[in-house]
C-alpha cells in the first residue's frame, strides 16, 4: 500500500525552499546603474583579477557568490562610455553605480539623408567544419578584424556576417555541414574601434551590439546595421565579437562559471569555460588583420595575432592567423 503523505506539511515545506532559495538569489543579484539617469547599464563587463569574468544581463544584472567564486576578492566593473569601477566582494552592495565619461568617443558622423544614393558590395566569410581550425570563445577574450576603407567614396558597413562552426553530434560527421548539430544558444557583443597606430583604438560608438546565435543559423550569422550604416574613417575600421555567455530559450543571458570542474586521478582540475558556436580561422588573408585582447595577455592589451608576439596557439602553428568576417559595403556618391 502506498505511503500517504500530509499534504499540508509537504506544502508548507515546499514553501519554506522555494521562499529560502529566492531570498538567496536575490541576495546573490547586483544590478549596475548610471550613477546619473538610474537607468541599468546593459551588458557591463565584470572582470576579476585572475583574467577571468562575467557579464551582466540586458538589465544590468549579473550573480555573484563566494560560494561561486570563493577564491575572487575584488571585481573590475567595465562599460563603453562609463568610468572603471573596481571594488571588493566582500559585502558586495546590490547596486554598483558607475559614472558616465561621455568624453572618452569623439563626434563620429553615423546619421545620412535617406535620399543618398549607394551601390553595395558584399565581401563573403571564410567557414570551416574543421573543429581544429577554430577559436574556442572564453568570456575574458575580445577579436578584432581589420578592414580598410576601399576606395575615395564616402564608405559604410552596412551588415557584418559572422562565419561560426556549430558542433556535430556525430564525431565522424563533424566536417559536413549538413550533419546534425548539437544546441546552443549564445548572445555575442560586437563593438567598432578606430585604427590607431595600427591596432584597435578608441571605440566609435556608444553603441552596444548584441547578437544570439544559436545551431539553427548555420555556419553563419550576421548583424545588420542597415538602419544606421556605420562610417568607415579613412584609417579603417576594426570590428570585434566577444562572447557574453549562454542564454535560456527566450535569449535572457544566463550565470556563468569562470570554470568547470574536472575530477581526475582523485584531484578537482579547474578549466576555463569555453562556449559554443566556435570562430573558424584562415589562412586565406595575406596580411594579418585580426587582434585578440586577453587579460592575462600583455597586459589586457591588442595584440597582433602572428608568431612572435607571445600568443600561444594551435591555429598560429598551422598559418590560421585571421578570423574571417564579411562585410557589406555600401558607397555613396
Amino acid at each position: 500500500m502506498p505511503q500517504l503523505f500530509n499534504t499540508s506539511r509537504v506544502s508548507s515545506f515546499l514553501n519554506l525552499i522555494l521562499t529560502f532559495l529566492i531570498a538567496n538569489l536575490t541576495f546573490a543579484q547586483t544590478v549596475v546603474l548610471d550613477s546619473v539617469t538610474k537607468q541599468p547599464v546593459s551588458y557591463a563587463t565584470i572582470s576579476f583579477g585572475d583574467g577571468q569574468g562575467i557579464f551582466a544581463d540586458d538589465k544590468g544584472k549579473f550573480i555573484f557568490t563566494k560560494k561561486l567564486y570563493p577564491d575572487v576578492d575584488s571585481l573590475f566593473v567595465t562599460a563603453l562610455g562609463f568610468k572603471d569601477l573596481s571594488i571588493a566582494t566582500e559585502n558586495l552592495p546590490e547596486t554598483l553605480l558607475l559614472v558616465s565619461a561621455p568624453d572618452e568617443l569623439e563626434t563620429v558622423e553615423l546619421f545620412f539623408r535617406a535620399d543618398q544614393k549607394f551601390d553595395e558590395e558584399t565581401t563573403k566569410p571564410i567557414t570551416d567544419n574543421d573543429y581544429f581550425n577554430c577559436w574556442l570563445p572564453t568570456i575574458e577574450s575580445e577579436i578584432a578584424v581589420y578592414f580598410p576603407k576601399k576606395n575615395e567614396e564616402k564608405t559604410r558597413i552596412s551588415k557584418v556576417i559572422f562565419p561560426i562552426t556549430p558542433e556535430s553530434k556525430d564525431w565522424d560527421k563533424r566536417k559536413r555541414s549538413n550533419s546534425e548539430k548539437h544546441s546552443f544558444s549564445t548572445l555575442f557583443k560586437i563593438k567598432f574601434y578606430e585604427n590607431e597606430g595600427e591596432k584597435p583604438g578608441k571605440p566609435l560608438s556608444y553603441d552596444t551590439y548584441v547578437v544570439r546565435t544559436t545551431e539553427k543559423d548555420g555556419d553563419q550569422f550576421t548583424l545588420d546595421i542597415s538602419d544606421r550604416p556605420l562610417l568607415i574613417p579613412e584609417e579603417g575600421v576594426y570590428i570585434s565579437i566577444q562572447v557574453l555567455g549562454y542564454t535560456d530559450k527566450d535569449g535572457n543571458l544566463l550565470p556563468n562559471k569562470k570554470y568547470k570542474e574536472i575530477k581526475t586521478g582523485g584531484t578537482v582540475v579547474k578549466i576555463p569555460t569555453n562556449f559554443r558556436p566556435l570562430l573558424p580561422f584562415t589562412d586565406k588573408w595575406s596580411a594579418n588583420r585580426t587582434f585578440i585582447k586577453r587579460v592575462f595577455i600583455n597586459n589586457s592589451e591588442w595584440t597582433s595575432f602572428q608568431p612572435g608576439t607571445g600568443i600561444q596557439s594551435s591555429l598560429l602553428k598551422k598559418g590560421l592567423n585571421n578570423y574571417g568576417i564579411g562585410v557589406t559595403y555600401r558607397f555613396y556618391e
